[in-house]
């Protein structure tokens, strides 16, 4: 009896925890819509919930919509690529020596703090308003979290992992790929997930403030020629985006780390 009442509280608990995201959302779209109705702030300057879904609807049956999306995520894919290329070896050399990890603090400290928006100025002298700007700028914010997440991954090795691996004669590629990488697989994970998202929103940026062709664009035209309901759909469109983003990245990870023990007890 006591097993049945456990597992139906955890079923019911999971029912929960599924429904809470959607009820949430739903609430806050009610809200907007209420708001918007009531008058509380004008509808040109809020359109309401509905009338900017009708707006991304209409927007979803135009074949421009898609083309000026596939741009976006071209940015973003490129710009996250980029940063993990670099990022990733570079955390593990770094987490991997101290003497080099001490060289590069002060630098790293220096330049992570930097807003990856300041860099716009000094893009439109240096490699102007094409990709190459988005790339830079998107790649610039998702470096960093990665970098880190590497580093401390790498730095969170078991030590007796490693004197084993040295006992048996394991050479340094050895040791990298049987120790090192699988140990701090789930911290680049986590630095890949954080990443994802501040790619998109640069990638985004840089559309919106350098004229870049995407979906960032878009909304810059749509709030010069005043077609409010459009730029909230736009907005709507990058947020679903970035959720897809999300939901996709998060699946992929418990698929690569169903070994890992975190995995494991987030299952159970």
């Amino acid at each position: 009896m006591a097993v049945r009442t456990s597992a139906r509280l955890r079923r019911g608990l999971s029912t929960l925890d599924a429904l809470l995201p959607v009820l949430s959302v739903a609430a806050a779209l009610g809200v907007w819509e209420l708001v918007s109705r009531t008058g509380l702030i004008s509808e040109r300057d809020l359109p309401a919930m509905s009338t900017c879904v009708r707006a991304l609807w209409h927007l979803l049956e135009t074949g421009t919509f898609w083309h000026e999306l596939l741009l976006t995520v071209r940015g973003w894919a490129l710009g996250l690529a980029v940063a993990t290329v670099l990022a990733v070896p570079i955390g593990i050399v770094l987490g991997s020596s101290d003497l080099a990890g001490r060289a590069f603090r002060v630098p790293i400290e220096f330049l992570r703090p930097i807003p990856s928006a300041a860099l716009i100025p000094l893009l439109f002298l240096t490699l102007g308003t094409n990709l190459k700007s988005e790339i830079f700028l998107a790649a610039f914010g998702a470096f960093w979290p990665l970098l880190v997440q590497t580093m401390y991954g790498v730095r969170d090795l078991d030590p007796v992992a490693l004197d084993t691996a040295r006992s048996f004669g394991l050479g340094p590629v050895e040791r990298l790929y049987r120790i090192t990488l699988p140990s701090t697989v789930p911290y680049i994970a986590t630095g890949l997930r954080i990443s994802s998202t501040v790619s998109l929103i640069l990638a985004f940026t840089a559309e919106l403030f350098m004229g870049i062709p995407g979906l960032g664009q878009a909304v810059n035209v749509a709030g010069a020629f005043g077609l409010t309901d459009q730029l909230y759909a736009l907005a709507l469109a990058t947020g679903f985006l970035g959720v897809a983003i999300h939901i996709v990245s998060k699946a992929v990870e418990r698929r690569a780390l169903r070994w890992h023990p975190s995995q494991r007890r987030a299952a159970a």
